[in-house]
């Protein structure tokens, strides 16, 4: 171990703070973590945050920015704006290990990878999330795009406006033109059919202007293996399909894909699809920390909790899971930004009050996804709807679940300088 991280180790030895107040410890800054730190009491409690992501994503918006819509800032909230008691309560670091005899989580610096320490907990929340699942299919991590952080957002869109203008370029063939501008998207969930939409705006209302001669070669197809929106009502469903199929250059393909290359993929049926992206969304799979510590988990590898969200078989009843990396026995609950932040609320809650006799419910408040041309689905308990009105529902429904007044602001005016002077195609 190196010097440095002996030190560290050395520093935090202890548990007890100087204040006196319990050390609650999060793992995470996604929709459940977040939700904890920004709801819980900080009077009561000395609130630490480990993650090597320093800011909130408002996730159900990212898919907007690939193609311009939105910018990438608009849709993050830096979690130092919510206020810690002191600067040295954000960890820049990703959890690598914890100890539950010692109550301790191992660090691992994301500024400096060799620098590894421990820090102490009283209480622990785990909310470290998910990643995309590949399914052990050859060629996804090399040569496909995932779409859960900004970063990838970033390089989708880099790619994207790279395609374009290669096709541009002279000597470029036809045959070769149709491959850059083919893009695949693998899985027809929310993200993969919003991703899809925002496509289909962008080639309608930019491409047309800016790459003309290009715009007819643009093709998306759409690989799902089963159902598109396979958690919205049937109805939903089918308008979505209606609505994709019936625009001339994209295409739904009901199949899997069994290997992806650099410039290709290949269907179980043997058949082959040139092309210039691939972007990977079809479900979650447990981040390294998860699977490397010795707790109960679902066949899906998720963190088994009880109704209080503690997880089960952990003997002090201080460690917390929460969000896509868990679930509550006998519940199996959705992964969903939805579920974490309620979960999150209601820690928060309990960790204030020091109160856990009343258990987690989940109430679904229900279903929203963009299907391109100011139109969407909304399946609510109350309201089942399609169209321009629930496109409505839906930009009004983010705006004012986003995590602060600032992206409340920011969002409505990247909106409006899309409709107005169209998106920007920069590459940087």
């Amino acid at each position: 171990m190196p010097r440095r991280a002996d030190q560290s180790r050395r520093f935090f030895a202890s548990k007890t703070t100087p204040s006196g107040r319990p050390q609650l410890v999060i793992l995470g800054t996604g929709w459940g973590s977040y939700s904890v730190l920004k709801n819980i009491n900080k009077k009561v409690v000395d609130v630490i945050v480990i993650s090597p992501r320093n800011h909130f994503l408002f996730t159900p918006l990212l898919c907007s920015t690939t193609v311009g819509t939105l910018e990438f800032r608009s849709i993050i909230e830096p979690v130092r704006n919510t206020g810690f008691r002191n600067p040295e309560h954000f960890h820049h670091a990703e959890a690598v290990g914890l100890n539950i005899e010692k109550q301790v989580v191992t660090c691992r610096s994301s500024l400096k990878n060799h620098k590894v320490y421990d820090v102490p907990y009283d209480k622990l929340v785990i909310g470290v999330g998910a990643v995309s699942n590949t399914f052990n299919v050859p060629g996804v991590k090399e040569h496909a795009f995932f779409l859960k952080e900004v970063s990838d957002a970033r390089g989708i869109r880099n790619r994207i406006l790279s395609n374009f203008e290669l096709a541009l370029q002279p000597g470029t063939s036809l045959s070769e033109k149709k491959r850059l501008l083919h893009i695949v998207i693998v899985g027809g969930g929310p993200t993969g059919v919003e991703f899809g939409a925002e496509l289909y705006d962008f080639v309608k209302q930019d491409v047309s202007r800016l790459y003309r001669e290009e715009q007819l070669l643009v093709r998306v197809s759409l690989i799902e293996g089963r159902k598109i929106l396979s958690a919205f009502n049937q109805k939903l469903q089918q308008y979505a399909e209606k609505k994709i199929k019936a625009r001339g250059q994209m295409e739904l393909i009901q199949s899997n894909v069994i290997d992806v290359t650099s410039d290709s993929v290949t269907l179980q049926d043997g058949s082959v699809f040139p092309c210039g992206l691939v972007v990977w969304s079809t479900g979650l799979a447990p981040r390294p920390f998860v699977e490397s510590i010795d707790f109960p988990k679902t066949p899906a590898g998720q963190i088994l909790t009880d109704g209080n969200l503690r997880v089960k078989g952990e003997p002090s009843g201080n460690v917390f899971a929460i969000g896509d990396c868990a679930d509550i026995e006998g519940e199996g609950l959705p992964c969903s930004a939805q579920v974490a932040e309620r979960q999150g609320r209601y820690l928060a809650e309990c960790l204030s009050k020091d109160n856990h006799s009343q258990p987690f419910k989940y109430q679904s408040m229900g279903m929203l996804a963009y299907v391109g041309d100011y139109k969407a689905v909304s399946d609510t308990p109350a309201l089942k709807t399609q169209g321009f009105n629930s496109w409505i529902l839906w930009r009004s429904a983010y705006l004012t679940r986003l995590g602060s007044w600032r992206l409340r602001m920011q969002v409505p005016l990247d909106w409006t300088k899309t409709m107005l002077f169209g998106r920007d195609t920069s590459q940087f």
